[in-house]
């Protein structure tokens, strides 16, 4: 063969490799195109309005001294008015735990005789110990909390935090929220199949989304991107979603 035939060839085959190629990408396009249409997909959501079983209370109480020694004396004298408080309400010793006793030294300002500030010195002791009641009788602990500034008049130094609220079987609770929106979904992906006459496949894939647990009537701005967990309501409302995809045949 001479080289003007060779390279009439040569090209027939690069021409032939190019038409193969669009042909092959073409046919994927298509192909890809089509089976990515023939889906439907639908979120479903639930939600429960449910009140917490649990109650959690925390405070803590100081005392100072100017030794170690008179401050820890101080503290167990008041951990014992505190104990007493609790019982007289009601809370028994399985209730209720006390944790055990920070210490630190506390200081005073130092001032030279134009007021001017020099620094500080030691001056004594302070000694912290925090005690948490936790209980299923929420409104005995409710009330607990709001009296129990009746301690300050005792001469204890006393800081109490809001209560916290728990439910004991939340994961029933979950489960219950995922049966309920796979229904929704599924409800929604019928009814959209129905009215554009589509037949249904096989499930393509599932997923969930986030778990959220807000105050009762809060609303969906009270949501979080990783899913809100409330602990501050007594009553609640839990929801979650699931997203459904189908086949279409």
């Amino acid at each position: 063969m001479n080289n003007k035939t060779n390279g009439w060839i040569n090209a027939f085959i690069i021409g032939a490799c190019i038409v193969i190629s669009c042909l092959a990408l073409a046919f994927g396009l298509a192909h890809f195109r089509s089976e990515s249409s023939h889906v439907i997909t639908a979120t479903g959501s639930a939600s429960v309005d449910f009140e917490s079983d649990i109650i959690i209370w925390r405070g803590a109480f100081s005392a100072v001294a100017d030794t170690s020694q008179e401050a820890y004396e101080k503290i167990k004298m008041d951990a014992e008015q505190v104990k007493k408080y609790l019982s007289d309400n009601h809370i028994s010793d399985d209730e209720v735990v006390f944790n055990s006793v920070d210490i630190s030294r506390t200081y005073r300002d130092i001032y030279d005789e134009n007021g001017n500030y020099k620094g500080s010195e030691p001056e004594g002791y302070q000694l912290t110990q925090s005690v948490a009641v936790t209980s299923s009788n929420l409104d005995n602990v409710e009330k607990i909390s709001r009296e129990i500034s009746s301690l300050l008049d005792r001469g204890i130094e006393l800081t109490s935090d809001a209560p916290e609220y728990y439910y004991s079987d939340l994961d029933a609770l979950k489960l219950d929220l995922i049966d309920k929106a796979s229904q929704n979904a599924k409800a929604r992906i019928d009814i959209v199949a129905k009215n554009t006459d589509a037949k249904l496949g096989k499930l393509k894939n599932s997923s969930l989304g986030v778990f959220q647990i807000t105050a009762k009537n809060s609303g969906t701005s009270s949501y979080s991107y990783d899913g809100a967990f409330d602990t501050g309501s007594r009553n609640k409302t839990a929801t979650i979603t699931v997203r459904l995809e189908y086949d279409l045949r």
